[in-house]
């Protein structure tokens, strides 16, 4: 006798049953509403936070109407340069962000070229920038068909003169070969060397004949800095310094030691801050903390031998981007601490912070905390300005300039 929960069906039947069940599920997850907290537009206002050290702390909106803006860096005058990833340079003086971008950009990738923008230490003597942009290539075949063509560039640094209007005399210093896409960040190292970030979402990241997926360092010329690890070596380019990175939004540099110090994403968690060593190997993508999105880890092992760990590590994922070390007077509590923008948390939209992390004087995490998560923004950078405040922006359709500064 068959038990009254089985029920026997003739193949047709299953197929049928089956079939409008997998019907309904599908229904059932298109009525779901998207995964996500809206993002609530930001007031032309102010608004205070408590903190676990600095107490009362007051956020202001200085400038909105920056579309999905990259980058920022601070010039004397009270002046600041904005980049959007659309490919437009945007002016603030004295607080108020100019309506028309600066002229003389290069021509970018739709959409996603212009990326990071250094001051040169000695700006005030030469008035000279350093920026990234991902100069445009023609597009591959849809990698199915019927889809969308691929997008390819080349992530190149250049040198511009700021007149005090816009960029004059650029020039291309260093240019990566056409390909996928990917960030990078820049920062004057205390040697004096340009340390430049680039992305790998593959094994790229591993090969020495590849610029992909490492922390380069350059001359203020583009050329390989002397002293590079892999110069000499058969195949290798002579300007890689690091190996092993993913997406790597965030450089910096240790305002004591010198060290420099970036943050690369890891797929579905395993964000990373790594002491970038020479000639090290940073494991992608051999071996990481995280997983593939749809579950599996990346590798059983996240620290095999010969890889070096990282001094911060986020699971579930961040999002990671802009970071600096605070060094103002401004804010005494936070002294040494490092901030990191971060985009989201735990792969859910509309979650994102600005990440702070106390170390000791052996860069060894201490404590951690999540800032101005409730403003449900996309946090791109973070930086410190010339009055010892603090200054983010945001990654949105109508980004924004905030100021963070003690509550009186």
């Amino acid at each position: 006798m068959i038990p009254s929960a089985v029920i026997m069906l003739p193949n047709k039947a299953l197929a049928f049953a089956l079939t409008a069940a997998a019907a309904g599920l599908n229904a059932l997850h298109a009525q779901q509403a998207p995964i996500g907290i809206p993002v609530a537009p930001l007031t032309a206002g102010s608004y205070v936070f408590d903190t676990a050290e600095q107490h009362k702390l007051k956020v202001t909106v200085l400038a909105r109407g920056i579309p999905h803006p990259f980058g920022m860096t601070f010039l004397n005058g009270g002046v600041m340069l904005i980049t959007e990833r659309g490919g437009n340079l945007r002016v603030v003086r004295d607080g108020v962000l100019d309506p028309k971008p600066a002229p003389g950009v290069p021509k970018v990738l739709t959409g996603r070229g212009l990326l990071d923008i250094v001051a040169h230490p000695k700006f005030a003597d030469n008035k000279l920038l350093f920026f990234t942009y991902v100069k445009p290539g023609d597009p591959l075949p849809p990698a199915q068909p019927g889809g969308q063509p691929v997008a390819q560039g080349a992530v190149t640094l250049a040198r511009a003169r700021w007149d005090g209007n816009g960029l004059a005399d650029v020039k291309d210093l260093f240019s990566m070969s056409m390909g996928p896409v990917s960030g990078s960040r820049l920062a004057f190292g205390k040697d004096g060397f340009i340390y430049m970030t680039t992305g790998a979402m593959n094994k790229d990241a591993q090969d020495l004949s590849s610029h992909r997926g490492k922390v380069l360092r350059l001359t203020e010329d583009g050329a390989p800095a002397p002293g590079n690890p892999f110069i000499g070596r058969p195949n290798a380019k002579a300007e890689i310094f690091s190996i092993g990175h993913r997406d790597q939004l965030g450089i910096t540099i240790h305002p004591d030691t010198g060290a420099v110090i970036a943050e690369e994403h890891g797929p579905n968690g395993g964000d990373e801050v790594n002491v970038i060593l020479p000639g090290r190997d940073y494991g992608w993508p051999t071996s990481s903390f995280g997983r593939n999105y749809d579950g599996p880890r990346i590798s059983e092992t996240p620290l095999p031998g010969g890889v070096e760990a990282p001094i911060v590590l986020w699971i579930p994922s961040v999002g990671p981007s802009g970071m600096m070390f605070y060094t103002g007077d401004k804010f005494p509590q936070w002294k040494g601490n490092l901030f990191v923008g971060s985009a989201r948390w735990g792969e859910i939209p509309g979650t994102g912070s600005i990440q702070r992390v106390v170390f000791n004087a052996k860069l060894e995490e201490i404590r951690r905390e999540s800032l101005l998560g409730d403003l449900h923004q996309r946090f791109r950078d973070v930086r410190q300005g010339p009055d010892g405040l603090i200054y983010a922006i945001t990654d949105e359709n109508d980004g924004a300039l905030l100021r963070l500064e003690p509550a009186q």
